[in-house]
């Protein structure tokens, strides 16, 4: 006897997983490398060439952003359909990643569209707008890590 033919639509939860995991990574690691690596290493330099570098990595990384978020809010609710859980019956640490990845995406649409417009449109940015991201990207930063750990450990409650 031979094994079933596996169909595309038999992997799709695995697809799914795969990509918002994918998109966590991204988002998260992101901002640990940000907060821990880079920022300390640059004040090193001149405060122009901090900024420039700062302002620069920002762009690419709220860019990283723009895609991940969204595959991680799409891929988190077609994993929901694609097992075919109902929403009012969801096990609660799947409503617990639900709500923490909603507030992230307003924290990060409040530092895109706030501090960082201004501190890309102002002629001498200062340094209160780049200490502004900095908190809400710690801010996010921690909701992430406790979305992990409620993701990794809430099955085994």
């Amino acid at each position: 006897m031979s094994a079933p033919p596996v169909t595309t639509l038999l992997w799709l939860p695995n697809i799914l997983l795969a990509l918002h995991i994918l998109a966590a990574a991204a988002w998260v690691g992101g901002m640990l490398y940000a907060l821990v690596v880079l920022r300390p290493a640059l004040r090193v330099l001149e405060p122009a060439a901090r900024l420039q570098i700062q302002l620069i990595t920002l762009k690419r990384f709220f860019l990283v952003v723009w895609h991940a978020m969204p595959i991680m809010l799409l891929t988190g609710w077609a994993m929901i359909g694609a097992i075919g859980w109902s929403m009012a019956l969801l096990p609660w640490y799947v409503n617990v990643m639900q709500v923490l990845a909603i507030i992230m995406a307003g924290v990060f649409l409040w530092a895109y569209f706030g501090p960082f417009r201004r501190l890309r449109r102002a002629i001498r940015p200062g340094p209160e707008l780049l200490e502004t991201i900095r908190l809400l990207i710690t801010v996010n930063l921690a909701l992430g890590v406790i979305t992990i750990v409620v993701a990794s450990l809430g099955h085994a409650w």
